[in-house]
């Protein structure tokens, strides 16, 4: 089962179909990212884009100090 979430970005609405059980994170994520019930410019969807990367880059560099204390 799917569920469909959408998005306006520079004027045009972008839906996008996802899995149950990810759409109820991705929901979440959506509303502190961007404004869901109105308009986002370039300039937010580029800001959001930045800070899941750099969320990532930290996960990734937690998950590697943590796989180092393993192997001691």
């Amino acid at each position: 089962m799917s569920k469909k979430l959408g998005l306006n970005i520079g004027g045009r609405r972008f839906d996008v179909d996802v899995e149950d059980g990810f759409a109820h994170f991705l929901e979440q994520q959506m509303r502190k990212d961007f404004n869901v019930e109105g308009n986002n410019d370039l300039k937010v969807l580029l800001q959001a884009y930045v800070r899941k990367n750099h969320e990532l880059f930290l996960q990734e560099q937690k998950i590697e100090e943590i796989t180092k204390k393993l192997e001691i």
